[in-house]
């Protein structure tokens, strides 16, 4: 159980996807943690949903006594005014960890306070698993100490230079997403072919769930387990010709391209 207290700033659908993990593996207690939002309504519903504390209006005392601060609003949103509120009521101690996409360390440190420990984080999506790496960037002020059980909490964590940290959001953290497609695709594929849907679901998670697995048993580099997957002139062989030929690959490339760039604009708006 992780001592100390923290506070969240925004309710959103990240920082509910965090708090239901930290509560329900036990991080942390409810009673550590205090949500604001702009919707009272939206606190309400944490408070009953997950037992946290829901700060009203003015939230000044939650920041006093908080030791870590999250700032879980949207990139669009205010943030010189929570970043005010934070250098005006939070200890000189405790430390902010941002999951604004795109929002750099150097900006946040202009509004809550350059010499404050600032961490920031693209948390991953998978919290519910406790699979899937968040990744995050400390600025000089910061140590791993001060985050690790917070962010072990809900998967997995990849310290980063801050400069991949776009990246990172782009491919690993979005990285279900193109999962999620493949496995829908294949399942299509296979109702495609004639089989009934459950089959054809049911198969395609099992081969899945069952590739990754014989890659980390194995120890073998992908292209490896394919030749010994596919004879010559076989079934196998004859799929991946036309997979390639599909544009598959430079496909799945120019999406990880584009997540990256998106989340670049999104930390150029300004607030």
């Amino acid at each position: 159980m992780a001592a100390g207290r923290i506070h969240f700033i925004g309710g959103g659908q990240m920082a509910e996807a965090i708090i239901r993990a930290v509560v329900g593996n036990g991080t942390y207690k409810a009673e550590q943690i205090s949500v604001a939002d702009i919707h009272e309504e939206r606190t309400a519903y944490l408070n009953t949903a997950y037992g946290v504390r829901a700060a009203g209006k003015s939230q000044e005392a939650e920041l006093a006594g908080a030791e870590l601060i999250i700032i879980a609003v949207r990139p669009q949103d205010d943030l010189a005014a929570v970043g005010a509120a934070i250098f005006s009521y939070a200890s000189s101690g405790a430390a902010v960890l941002s999951i604004v996409a795109g929002v750099t360390i150097d900006r946040l440190g202009g509004y809550v306070g350059a010499e404050r420990p600032i961490i920031r984080v693209i948390p991953n999506t998978l919290t519910d698993t406790g699979l899937g790496y968040s990744g995050a960037a400390l600025n000089a002020f910061a140590d791993k100490e001060q985050v690790e059980e917070f962010l072990n909490g809900f998967g997995k964590v990849q310290y980063l230079e801050e400069s991949l940290i776009d990246i990172f959001t782009g491919y690993g953290v979005a990285g279900p997403n193109y999962v999620y497609y493949f496995i829908e695709s294949l399942a299509d594929a296979g109702v495609l072919a004639g089989l009934p849907r459950e089959q054809a679901w049911t198969t395609a998670l099992e081969n899945v769930e069952g590739a990754v697995a014989m890659l980390r048993h194995s120890g073998l580099h992908p292209r490896q387990l394919l030749d010994i997957n596919n004879s010559p002139g076989g079934v196998g062989i004859h799929a991946l010709y036309e997979l390639n030929n599909s544009g598959f690959a430079a496909g799945l490339q120019r999406s990880v391209k584009a997540a990256v760039k998106r989340t670049t604009e999104l930390g150029q708006v300004k607030s």
